[in-house]
């Protein structure tokens, strides 16, 4: 059902720091000095204390450490969605999207997974372990193979920016997606790739030109939950859902 998912460095590691430590709902109008000086770090109307990325250093760490190891003594090519799925597998917690991925063999590419907190803690381990690769063409071979050869292809895209054209270009080597629904917020007035409507994609190739997208203005978060709920959720029994998987 699902063939690659696209996301954030941000996507990653808050995925994986919420197994760790909790993140608690504030507002978006707090003054960032008042935060700054109580070591609290304001994602939207999201709160994230600096402890939590302390303990994701002291987990994340030693990881790396053996991703050396494993690349300078077996050869292991470490690629963005490789680490990802290690990560995953390593935070063993079934509230992790990344763990699921892994446990059911799709690939979490993150083209730019440096730009994060997760960059920081490769930046901060290469001066004491230096050498660690990660091979961002061999992923980028990836997603595109995978288009090109299917026999069809859909994307749902929450969001927009890097994540929204990764997964739209790979499309275009296909000429085009066959089905494709974007859910954000963005508008087109500023020439912006996340405010850009599905025509937009059509006219570069990216989405066929007899497809019929759509774009969702709205929230992904309240609206994702809502779409699969009416859609998958209703045939999960035909996808062959393993056991195990939240809410089966």
């Amino acid at each position: 059902m699902v063939d690659v998912l696209v996301t954030t460095a941000g996507g990653v590691e808050e995925d994986l720091i919420k197994c760790l430590a909790p993140t608690y709902i504030g507002d978006f109008h707090l003054w960032g000095r008042d935060l700054r000086e109580n070591g609290i770090n304001r994602i939207g109307n999201l709160l994230v204390p600096n402890d939590n990325y302390c303990k994701f250093e002291d987990w994340l760490m030693p990881i790396l450490d053996r991703m050396v190891d494993e690349q300078d003594t077996q050869g292991v090519r470490w690629t963005p969605s490789r680490m990802i799925a290690r990560l995953g597998k390593e935070i063993n917690n079934p509230e992790s999207i990344c763990y699921w991925a892994q446990k059911n063999n799709i690939p979490v590419l993150s083209p730019a997974l440096t730009d994060g907190s997760l960059g920081d803690m490769i930046f901060f381990h290469s001066y004491k372990r230096p050498g660690l690769v990660l091979d961002i063409v061999e992923d980028l071979r990836l997603i595109n193979t995978q288009a090109i050869f299917a026999h069809k292809t859909g994307m749902i895209i929450l969001g927009g920016g890097l994540v929204k054209h990764h997964i739209a270009n790979a499309n275009l080597m296909r000429n085009g997606a066959d089905f494709s629904v974007y859910v954000n917020t963005a508008q087109e007035f500023d020439g912006s790739d996340s405010g850009a409507r599905p025509d937009e994609a059509v006219s570069w190739g990216k989405i066929r030109v007899d497809a019929t997208p759509v774009k969702v203005y709205a929230d992904a978060s309240l609206v994702f939950p809502l779409l699969v709920a009416e859609t998958f959720a209703r045939s999960a029994e035909a996808f062959g859902v393993p056991d195990g998987t939240p809410g089966v």
